[in-house]
């Protein structure tokens, strides 16, 4: 007999999905309160919000923040977040929120940051940010460069764009619209005629200007020479976001007050940790974070959930690389997921055609992993040479406080570093005091095999002793003094500098670069692998139960490069490779007119031409008509903020630091040239060619996330078609009245199928399945994980598992590589005849249809009789 009754058993609850939500003035918490009765129809069980602390007036994202100890004003303040709360306990909901522990924003805003700049290595805060005061150029030793001038110091001061002002009873000094504290020793004996006297508009007065800027702990320099001379550890290369020195025990507390405060009075369960790589050491962060958060639970209100709280790391995941166990986190924020979802919904015999046309086109043979070094070797030297010269000293230091190695010069050092930080393999290691373990060891041995191929001959043994003070020896064994303390710092900044090249090379350059098929240029995703067959992604669901059973599961983020619906339509072309090769190689010579000469080069290039049709046929909106003069007019800006964007981060013919707008507008012209008369027609029939299998592939991919081990997180907005680009598009306003409207329906999946223009199918599917998560929490916090295979003709367009827990169970089928049956289509019904012969083993139980009406027996069933027309399937079973 059949159990309907829900899961009730007692055991510590990770939450059943989250639902991401960026806060900012234009939504505030007032503005997620409104849509918290929605969610909880949807059956999301914890809003997941940006960072909620003071961040910079007017950020979009939260994650400039300025002021740890305050909820952010611009987003309602501790006042609106309790009612925001009020709405989610009501609901039985509950708030993951995302913190910043690597950065803070500077500028005016920030106190801390003003208290440095006025009383320097004196402040108390000098000690927060991550400021490398002992810098080898004497115009910085013991001051901090301050990257912020338009143009060069002497023509600013000459076009007096700096001025000495009082403001608010103090003096400072004015820097365009901005004023930056100055020294109390500087300004003592300045008189109330002192603005005239330090006049930039004449020499005397400019004269004077200048000896007072040079009295201050900061030193006033052109923006773009950041990358050369910086001495604090930026994010990425951001200049205006500097690194905090969380490892610090002060630092750790000034920055997590109001967040353990949070906690501990009930507003907040859990949080997701932003660029956790950028620590200095992450795991005794996470254990420190866990350990204080447990210490709290008990002060925790009754009416607030006392579960252990929910912790994330935003971590990207190479290839055969895990997240460590002993940090005590839930997991990650689920990139790796994105990426093994994506692959296997991607199909291996578009491989090598759709290699073929990249390099027949473009003329580039290298394939990504070539792309990425060629990009870590240009990012060292265009963004990170400051950063790279901080590692060389760190490392050098450690080599002149030995006897043994006082004779390796700096220059060598660093050569060799290059050689590694262009061939490491990850984003980080973790080495301690006790040195490399065995994941770390296998880590440097892949770095060091690959720094042999390029690195100079005479600096080869160098390279073993480079590698050997990062932690092959451990610290730890050698005695107390100069060389271990050298030694430790060399290990700490190393490991702090390989995750943002890595990051700006990978996902930012070469992902930009090589085009082969952009639905696998994502982020946490390896462009060099183009599918991933099912038996592997079985393996990774089953290694999740095993080690971290409640990450999260998402394939949609705030950061991501396409939307999730695009990169599953785009994933089509892998399966109609034999179809889109000659359409492209005919559109290149029909539209060449279009091309035109900008700065002694066709525009766009082959490589950039290749990416925006991807683009066009992959973004085009199902419902724009080639005679929609507006709509066409819309969608054209949207992909030309896009492509722009992407020339930019190529950086090949053009950058963010010096944009070549002749070529960026001769691309923009092309791209609204195609999107007139019969190349916009062709455009809109090819898209429209593979509009239903990727609708079947969008369904597949969010049956997954919703079923397989793990929380899904759901990212706003994407209960409907998400057809995004990278952002700001990926942060659009959300129409939450129209998913409104369309829940108070109620309608089925398979009654949706009719409209799935609209993706109401997409909502009602998520719908079903998250509240059947609702219903049985245990089966998929706790259930197993079973792969099940299909047999028969159709056995290699489906792929099955089962999720058990105590009896209860829940059997999940998903179509894949349906184009031979969709492509062209007018539905993503799947024709009965298509799944002749092929079967499914079920347990021998009487099964329910959660996405469509009716019953099945267990036992050999026919795969048509399990899909019932969908192309995904997910049927349970009682105890």
């Amino acid at each position: 007999m059949r159990d309907d009754r829900p899961d009730t058993e007692s055991y510590v609850s990770p939450p059943r999905s989250l639902a991401r939500l960026q806060l900012h003035a234009g939504f505030t918490f007032d503005d997620a309160a409104q849509v918290v009765p929605y969610y909880a129809r949807l059956g999301v069980s914890h809003l997941y919000a940006s960072p909620i602390l003071r961040a910079r007036l007017g950020s979009t994202h939260g994650y400039d923040v300025v002021d740890c100890n305050e909820v952010s004003s611009e987003i309602g303040g501790e006042e609106g977040l309790r009612r925001l709360v009020g709405a989610l306990r009501e609901h039985g909901m509950g708030l993951v929120v995302d913190i910043v522990p690597n950065h803070m924003g500077t500028g005016p805003e920030n106190a801390w940051w003003m208290d440095v700049l006025r009383h320097g290595r004196d402040s108390r805060y000098a000690g927060h940010f991550d400021i490398d005061w002992q810098s080898p150029d004497p115009l910085l030793r013991g001051r901090l460069l301050l990257p912020v001038l338009g143009a060069g110091y002497e023509q600013t001061l000459r076009e007096s764009h700096l001025h000495l002002v009082r403001r608010h009873g103090e003096w400072m000094l004015r820097l365009y619209d901005d004023y930056l504290p100055l020294s109390p020793a500087s300004v003592r004996d300045l008189t109330d005629d002192a603005p005239a006297q330090h006049d930039p508009g004449n020499d005397e007065g400019r004269a004077r200007l200048h000896a007072l800027i040079e009295k201050q702990h900061y030193r006033l320099a052109f923006w773009k020479l950041a990358s050369d001379m910086v001495n604090y550890r930026r994010f990425f290369d951001i200049n205006d976001l500097v690194g905090l020195r969380i490892e610090r025990t002060a630092v750790f507390e000034d920055t997590h007050r109001t967040i353990f405060r949070l906690y501990a009075e009930g507003l907040i369960d859990g949080v997701r940790c932003d660029h956790v790589d950028g620590l200095a050491d992450p795991r005794r962060y996470c254990r420190q974070l866990r350990h204080r958060f447990e210490r709290l639970r008990s002060q925790r209100p009754k009416d607030a959930p006392h579960d252990a709280a929910y912790i994330v790391v935003e971590k990207i995941l190479a290839e055969e690389e895990s997240l460590r166990s002993d940090w005590r986190v839930d997991g990650t924020t689920g990139y790796e997921f994105m990426d093994q979802v994506s692959a296997v919904l991607h199909d291996e015999e578009g491989e090598a055609p759709l290699s073929g046309l990249w390099r027949s086109l473009t003329g580039d043979g290298a394939d990504f992993a070539t792309q990425a070094v060629r990009a870590r070797r240009q990012i060292l030297v265009d963004s990170f040479e400051s950063e790279l010269e901080r590692t060389a000293r760190a490392l050098f230091a450690s080599a002149r406080a030995s006897v043994v190695t006082r004779d390796v010069s700096l220059a060598a050092i660093r050569r060799v570093l290059v050689e590694l930080l262009v061939h490491f393999p990850v984003y980080r290691t973790y080495v301690g005091g006790a040195g490399r373990d065995a994941v770390d060891e296998a880590v440097f041995a892949r770095a060091v095999e690959g720094a042999q191929r390029t690195v100079r001959g005479e600096d080869a043994d160098l390279l073993y002793l480079v590698a050997t003070w990062l932690g092959g020896e451990a610290p730890r064994s050698l005695p107390p003094g100069p060389v271990r303390r050298a030694r430790e710092r060399a290990i700490a900044v190393f490991q702090q500098a390989t995750s943002p090249v890595a990051a700006k090379a990978v996902e930012d350059t070469a992902g930009y670069r090589y085009g082969r098929l952009l639905s696998r240029n994502e982020v946490g995703v390896d462009a060099a692998h183009l599918a991933l067959a099912v038996e592997a992604f079985h393996r990774f669901a089953v290694e999740r139960v095993e080690t971290f059973p409640h990450t999260l599961l998402t394939t949609a983020t705030h950061d991501h490069k396409r939307g999730e619906d695009l990169r599953a339509r785009l994933a089509v072309l892998s399966e109609v490779a034999a179809r889109w090769v000659p359409t492209v190689e005919r559109w290149r010579m029909r539209h060449e007119a279009f091309r035109r000469r900008a700065e002694g080069r066709m525009a766009p290039s082959a490589a950039d031409e290749l990416m925006l049709y991807q683009m066009l046929v992959g973004a085009w909106p199902f419902d724009l008509e080639v005679s929609d003069e507006d709509g066409l007019e819309a969608f054209a800006t949207r992909i030309a903020t896009w492509q722009r964007k992407a020339l930019r981060e190529a950086k090949r013919w053009t950058r963010w630091t010096s944009p070549n707008e002749p070529y960026e507008d001769a691309c923009e012209d092309f791209l609204r040239a195609m999107l007139s008369g019969e190349a916009a027609a062709e455009l809109r029939a090819f898209a429209s060619y593979i509009a239903v299998p990727g609708v079947a592939n969008a369904l597949a991919q969010v049956v997954l996330r919703l079923t397989m081990p793990g929380v899904p997180d759901h990212y706003q907005g994407t209960d409907y078609w998400d057809f995004s680009l990278v952002d700001p598009d990926n942060r659009r306003p959300v129409d939450f009245e129209a998913r409104s409207r369309s829940m108070a329906r109620n309608g089925s999946p398979l009654d949706a199928l009719a409209g799935w223009h609209d993706g109401v199918v997409k909502q009602a599917v998520i719908h079903r399945l998250l509240c059947l998560r609702k219903t049985h929490p245990a089966l998929f916090a706790q259930g197993g994980y079973r792969p099940v295979e299909a047999q028969g003709p159709g056995a290699g367009h489906a792929l099955a598992f089962l999720r058990e827990h105590r009896g209860r169970m829940l059997f999940v089928a998903v179509g894949r590589h349906l184009a031979s049956w969709l492509a062209g289509a007018d539905t993503p019904e799947v024709p009965v005849e298509c799944w002749e012969g092929t079967t499914l083993a079920l347990p021998e139980r009487a099964w329910r249809g959660v996405l469509v009406e009716g019953q099945l027996e267990g036992g050999v069933v026919p795969a048509a009789a399990v899909f019932g027309g969908l192309p995904v399937a997910v049927w349970e079973a009682g105890r």
